[in-house]
């Protein structure tokens, strides 16, 4: 099934555009005519290269309305293209969590130009603080970082850590050129406060949900682009403190991307530079806060060797970091189109207006699932907090539900199915959040009104433990249904329920969309992610890329219970006899 239409226009030429007005060449301090050993004074055989300085120029952080319009909406304006890429992904094993990591570091180590990252969490701890000290190394061999955090995602009060990262720029080295050689150009490290929440008449609900990676963007030949679920702690990526397997660390995905071999250096063409104009939007907004500090922290920085040391040490981690070329070779080839919801970033009358407000976003994550007709076939869902939007206006009139739209395409199509893998209350972090999928978006995909009412009763006896509700076979009918299946992950011999087997914490978002494509990103599709956050992700069309998808999907619903079968309530009804609660 080829979904994604071929388009002409990259989102950010105008915003590319304006930078490059207000932008010149930056003043290098004076040197003295050996210029040895001075800071900030390029050697002796740099050479001046207008192209870096220019590069250099457009990636500077601008201070809020400096730029004298709104770079969200410069977003807004163009539809991102539909682009040739090199592809793979990142999976939810031990394995490939302990390699997410590893390739994070390596492609940071292997970077030659530029460094661009942005996490919602970001936090002080081994994987944090290695992260911080790669790319310490990074700008002082010449390469320019940029790293964002969101403000409430990775909250903290000094962010001394991320202080000291900005000053590795005070004895960083000089940019190099696309042919190797070292310009005059110093190399800098950027670290913005997203949407930062100490600034006066900030919106606290705005967040940047980002966790985006991007390599040598500008560089066709060199760039990468990494986005999914992780985000920078431990806990994403399988490992205990003291470097041991942490079997209930978070089941995650991410996707990795490179430009195929060929494209051009253009923004419509290649995905790692149209991936770093999305960055700089980003970057620009008007709500950000620049770190800096005239302090040392050199504490800070000592923490950032020895923690990378560390890491290095972890012998899973030096022999994924090892085996990273061989991995990083082993991509799929397809189409690849960026998505995003930037509008959420800027949009007023939140629900009222969400129609009007999606229609601002051509490029809408939401809005393109919505847009395409997948015909006949199965439609898979992953998400730790999946919900099905439903949206009133201040009348109280329905105007979308997004459960009529499924139904209303199984019944189109009767051979057609959708299979959607998420939490249960075995595994989700999120207990409101679970609430949810358990007494409304599964029961409002498979119950008839009155099994709803009866399956929402606070009483357990009118609900749970209702035998003559479980066992009738109108409960059995619907909870088989065979056109909507739900699966939560965790089964009953869990070593939360006196087995031996860890099912972690689910955290994957994708959607595989019949056979061909689908898509891999940061959305939970949850109302957080659909109105409030910003999100961000890839559509591909890959028919390899998706059998490796269908791999992980069948893995993930392999470690899960059918919503609403007797094995799913025994599982409910043990955790609760334990002093579990239901969801």
């Amino acid at each position: 099934m080829i979904f994604l239409k071929k388009i002409e226009l990259a989102l950010a030429i105008a915003l590319i555009a304006a930078l490059s007005a207000c932008a010149g060449t930056p003043a290098q301090p004076p040197c003295d005519a050996n210029r040895l050993n001075i800071q900030d004074c390029p050697p002796a055989n740099a050479v001046v290269d207008e192209t870096v300085a220019k590069q250099q120029a457009q990636r500077r952080w601008h201070k809020p309305n400096e730029l004298g319009f709104d770079p969200i909406e410069i977003g807004l304006k163009k539809e991102a293209p539909v682009q040739r890429a090199q592809m793979r992904i990142i999976g939810s094993s031990y394995d490939h969590s302990v390699r997410s990591l590893a390739a994070k570091i390596w492609l940071i180590d292997h970077a030659q130009h530029t460094v661009d990252a942005i996490y919602y969490i970001f936090k002080r701890d081994m994987v944090g603080y290695a992260v911080l000290g790669a790319l310490c190394e990074a700008v002082q061999r010449g390469v320019d970082v940029r790293l964002m955090v969101d403000s409430l995602g990775s909250v903290n009060i000094s962010h001394s850590e991320m202080k000291a990262l900005s000053n590795c720029a005070i004895d960083g080295g000089f940019v190099k050129n696309a042919k190797g050689e070292v310009t005059t150009t110093k190399a800098r490290a950027q670290v913005v406060v997203f949407n930062a929440v100490s600034k006066v008449f900030v919106n606290y609900n705005r967040r940047s949900h980002d966790k985006v990676l991007v390599i040598d963007g500008a560089y066709p030949t060199k760039a990468w682009a990494m986005t999914g679920g992780r985000n920078i702690s431990l806990d994403y990526y399988g490992l205990s403190a003291d470097g041991s397997p942490d079997p209930t660390a978070y089941k995650d995905m991410e996707i990795l991307l490179r430009p195929a071999k060929g494209v051009g250096e253009s923004a419509e063409e290649s995905i790692g530079l149209l991936t770093e104009h999305y960055y700089s939007i980003l970057f620009s907004h008007n709500r950000n806060k620049q770190l800096s500090s005239t302090l040392a922290y050199q504490g800070q920085r000592d923490k950032f060797k020895s923690e990378l040391a560390t890491l290095r040490g972890i012998s899973d981690f030096d022999t994924a970091y090892r085996e990273m070329p061989e991995y990083l070779a082993d991509l799929k080839q397809g189409d690849a189109r960026l998505a995003h919801e930037l509008v959420n970033l800027t949009n007023v009358d939140v629900v009222n207006a969400y129609d009007s407000n999606r229609e601002r976003n051509p490029n809408s994550i939401m809005g393109l699932l919505n847009s395409i007709e997948p015909g006949t076939g199965v439609i898979r869902i992953v998400s730790p907090y999946l919900f099905i939007g439903r949206y009133e206006r201040t009348d109280g009139t329905v105007y979308k539900d997004g459960k009529d739209n499924l139904l209303t395409w199984l019944e189109k199509y009767p051979e057609s199915r959708v299979e959607i893998v998420t939490n249960s209350v075995l595994t989700s972090d999120n207990p409101f959040a679970q609430s949810m999928i358990d007494m409304d978006t599964a029961p409002r995909l498979l119950l008839n009104k009155e099994q709803k009412k009866q399956w929402r009763d606070r009483k357990l006896a009118n609900s749970e433990y209702n035998v003559e509700l479980l066992t009738s076979p109108l409960w059995q009918q619907m909870v088989n249904n065979p056109q909507v299946k739900i699966y939560q992950t965790g089964r009953n011999d869990s070593v939360l329920l006196g087995g031996d087997t860890y099912y972690g914490k689910l955290h994957a978002k994708f959607v595989l969309l019949g056979e061909m494509g689908g898509f891999v990103g940061t959305s939970n599709f949850d109302y957080r992610s659909i109105l409030y956050n910003n999100e961000v992700g890839y559509f591909f069309d890959s028919e390899p890329l998706a059998k490796d998808l269908l791999q992980e999907f069948e893995t993930l619903k392999s470690q899960s219970l059918l919503w609403g079968t007797p094995e799913w309530l025994e599982m409910r009804k043990q955790l609760l006899s334990i002093g579990g609660s239901k969801a």
